[in-house]
């Protein structure tokens, strides 16, 4: 029974420390989220989505009448008017006016239907802009995550490096001390050795700047920023053409597809600038009343002097110094750049599109090659170490080969990664940057 019992103790204990460390690493999804939920330029591309929305909302508003109403009182002294008798008064006096005016516009040149669709393309581009925005910040994201993992994975093989030069090191000085060694191949080593600790103090400045990279688009201190998880990296990716990557992205990629709905914006901005060309009609209507002390209660004033009024307002545009030419011009100018910005997009879309697909073949090819250059240097290194220890060779050769294999064994981890990173570029193009 007691045996159970410290079997039983044993397996809480490890699933408690199993989570607790599920707890404190952070995968690529987890810091995708935070970003996402917590990047202050992202919250501020939110606001624009915000303010877009608020524009429409207030457009469509515009339809409704326009009602206010007004209260005034006035202190005199000396000759005046009662406002209630129209008779002069020379004694001190207190009076009132109260009124409501009401104003319906019936006709501006459609202007308000211009401006409600200008508005509403302007939120359907916003929505598509701000979407773009948070695929850019994904794909910052996994590249600050990369990034990370680069550096940490750098400096555990350049610390492998050091041990293996500390072990041929340690050796070297006890030949050395009994004269078994050139002294020539011994400072070679020791030389070796301090350039590779200097190697590691430099990564470490890496890793540590990598950090901060992936924290500040976390929006996160940097010291509270917990581990990392691994990603698995595999050996080939299939590809697409260039072109047809370049159709995917001009059909899947959100801050392209808004260009759309801001050149409907302003195609809107130009008839809404023409609609000062024509006349305007309203309708407007008031009540009004005013109060004199010098003319009894209140009440009596108020239905005795009791004003209501109702008419048509009709304006017509003659001469403004030519501003609403000026202002069609300016909404025509805009819509021909709007038309500019999405043929900029695109070319700029067949450019990066085109050098994504070659760069990910480009990177496949050097990573195999790379991988074939780590069997051979590291049995060339191999064999340079049995006939060094032998004393058949000297530390020139022997270094000569640890430097090709250490060098072609950080290059393959970089490339490795820039691999990955590469096919994340790809998927964002395509619009499978799921995660």
């Amino acid at each position: 029974m007691r045996k159970v019992y410290i079997v039983v103790i044993i397996f809480v204990c490890c699933l408690v420390c199993r989570v607790q460390g599920q707890d404190s690493i952070l995968s690529l999804a987890d810091c995708i989220n935070l970003a996402l939920k917590n990047n202050p330029s992202l919250k501020r591309g939110e606001l624009q989505v915000n303010r877009a929305d608020l524009r429409y909302k207030q457009a469509q508003y515009d339809r409704l009448p326009a009602l206010s109403g007004n209260i005034s009182h006035d202190l005199t002294q000396g000759r005046a008017i009662d406002p209630t008798t129209n008779q002069y008064i020379d004694n001190n006096n207190s009076s009132g006016r109260q009124s409501l005016n009401m104003n319906v516009p019936l006709f501006n040149g459609f202007a308000i239907l211009h401006n409600i669709r200008m508005q509403s393309n302007a939120k359907d581009a916003g929505k598509l802009e701000y979407e773009g925005l948070s695929n850019d910040l994904k794909l910052d994201v996994i590249e600050a995550y990369i990034k990370l993992l680069t550096a940490q994975d750098m400096l555990k093989q350049i610390q492998g490096q050091v041990e293996v030069t500390k072990e041929q090191l340690h050796r070297a000085e006890v030949m050395n001390r009994e004269g078994n060694i050139a002294p020539g191949d011994y400072y070679d080593l020791k030389g070796q050795y301090s350039a590779e600790l200097n190697s590691i103090e430099q990564t470490k400045q890496g890793l540590y700047t990598a950090r901060l990279g992936l924290a500040g688009l976390l929006n996160m201190d940097p010291s509270k920023l917990k581990a990392v998880e691994k990603l698995d990296i595999p050996t080939a990716y299939s590809t697409v053409s260039a072109e047809n990557l370049f159709q995917q992205s001009l059909s899947v990629l959100p801050q392209f597809k808004a260009l759309d709905w801001r050149k409907k914006q302003m195609e809107e901005g130009v008839k809404l600038a023409k609609s000062d060309y024509f006349p305007s009609l309203s309708l407007s209507g008031g009540l009004s009343t005013n109060y004199s002390r010098e003319g009894g209660s209140f009440s009596s004033q108020y239905k005795g002097n009791l004003y209501k009024g109702i008419g048509l307002n009709l304006s017509i545009p003659i001469f403004n110094r030519l501003a609403t030419r000026t202002q069609v011009r300016m909404a025509k100018v805009d819509l021909e750049e709007a038309g500019f910005n999405k043929e900029i997009m695109r070319n700029d879309l067949q450019v990066k599109t085109a050098q994504a697909v070659f760069d990910l073949q480009m990177t496949q090819e050097q990573v195999r090659n790379l991988k074939d250059q780590d069997v051979n240097f590291m049995e060339a290194f191999r064999i340079a170490t049995v006939h060094f220890e032998a004393g058949n060779s000297n530390s020139v050769l022997y270094l000569t080969a640890k430097n090709k294999m250490d060098q072609v064994k950080s290059q393959l981890i970089i490339k490795q990664y820039e691999l990955l990173m590469q096919k994340y570029i790809n998927d964002y193009y395509a619009g499978s940057l799921e995660l």
